[in-house]
């Protein structure tokens, strides 16, 4: 099924190539070490466990994606009963040896494989389920990747939720999520990669006159394709920043937000042209920055530790300290940082005036790869003078743009 990752319901070959795409580099330490030093993400998990632990007290937990296993580490401490750390890597061999070095290997339980496949042990608390696999009290997860979807974790997580968790006082760590896309003042990237491009293409047409005349091969023939790759290497693809505050030209608008007990695999999927907040709306002055031009767009999301908010959480347990993860600039660095994409050509922003940006955002996993992403934005823009309201007389309206941006 298009869109489908392979983890469930794949072939062994599927299977075999989304280990090689995606999962073998979680099995490298250096890997890890990169998200263990972000202490931004540390301390907002820190938080919410350990801050929490009267949750976690003689709770069943499972970790999805455990990875060199600290989340297990500090449930274990916080008090739970029992934790699963389900690993699908070699990842797994450390995880062991971290409980082992910290003390609570006889609380953590490593287990080896793809989420969707693992079969929990049957201990003597299963029996405080409601049914025969929903017994896990919290699910701990740091699943989330650049611009929150890509590399579409969120569905293992939504089927071991579906599994797993008690569904009336079960509890996910994290509990929301919210994706925000801004417009932002960047030149300076947004110029470097339009010069490589062009440094590239340069470099091409060197390279057919050298091949037609030192070996008598014509090989323009293979420009129009060569062209396409490279401005979609260049131009059309988005870039990770870690941009300073000051980029970011109007307040952030969220695009999506999910709830982690309710949202379904559909939702995991991306963002449709007529999703409830998929539109989005910017006005910009000249008075901000100097009237600095609009070089594009970024992205980026938060993600919320607190108490459930669906209608059947009414039993849940309520946390009393919540915690709060900030991927956007004013948080400082990520290892997420931000997804930018940048225009094609800038928006000036005049003196006295104001531009409207407004139009939509889709999100699609691509045909080729399951766990990446194309992301569509649709807009125009306006011009007016600054004391006009937002729906008063208009200088200038753009036509439709639409891109298409590939999600690396």
């Amino acid at each position: 099924k298009t869109g489908e990752i392979p983890s469930f319901n794949g072939d062994e070959k599927a299977k075999a190539t989304d280990f090689a795409n995606y999962f073998c580099s979680y099995a490298q330490l250096y890997h890890q070490k990169q998200m263990l030093v972000d202490h931004v993400r540390m301390a907002a998990y820190h938080s919410a466990i350990m801050g929490n632990s009267s949750v976690f007290k003689d709770k069943v937990v499972m970790d999805v994606g455990t990875g060199s296993g600290i989340l297990a580490v500090w449930a274990a401490k916080a008090g739970a009963k029992r934790v699963y750390a389900v690993e699908y890597t070699e990842m797994s061999k450390h995880a062991e040896k971290v409980m082992e070095a910290n003390g609570v290997s006889d609380v953590v339980t490593v287990i080896r494989g793809a989420v969707e496949d693992v079969v929990l042990p049957r201990e003597d608390f299963a029996t405080d389920g409601e049914s025969d696999t929903q017994f896990v009290d919290i699910i701990i997860s740091e699943w989330m990747g650049y611009f929150l979807l890509r590399e579409s974790m969120l569905d293992s997580l939504i089927r071991a939720r579906d599994k797993f968790l008690k569904p009336r006082t079960g509890l996910m760590f994290p509990s929301h999520c919210t994706m925000y896309v801004a417009p932002i003042t960047d030149e300076e990237e947004r110029y470097q990669s339009c010069a490589e491009y062009a440094n590239t293409m340069q470099d091409w047409s060197q390279f057919v006159e050298t091949t037609k005349s030192t070996y008598g091969v014509d090989m323009s023939c293979l420009e129009a394709p060569f062209d396409r790759e490279q401005n979609e290497y260049y131009l059309l693809s988005s870039k990770w920043a870690e941009l300073k505050p000051n980029a970011i030209l109007a307040e952030a608008q969220p695009v999506k937000m999910f709830d982690m007990i309710t949202c379904t695999i559909e939702e995991s999927r991306g963002l449709a042209l007529d999703d409830e907040l998929s539109s989005f709306d910017f006005d910009i002055s000249d008075d901000y920055k100097d009237g600095a031009p609009i070089s594009g767009f970024a992205g980026w999301f938060t993600s919320d530790f607190k108490s459930r908010t669906d209608a059947n959480g009414a039993d849940a347990p309520k946390l009393m300290s919540p915690a709060f993860l900030d991927t956007g600039p004013e948080a400082g660095y990520t290892h997420w940082g931000q997804q930018v994409f940048h225009l094609l050509s800038s928006i000036p922003v005049l003196p006295d005036q104001k531009v409207r940006l407004y139009g939509n955002l889709e999100l699609m996993r691509t045909k080729e790869n399951a766990r990446l992403y194309n992301c569509r934005f649709r807009f125009k823009t306006s011009r007016r003078n600054e004391s006009e309201p937002k729906d008063g007389n208009v200088l200038m309206e753009s036509d439709l743009t639409e891109i298409v941006y590939q999600i690396p």
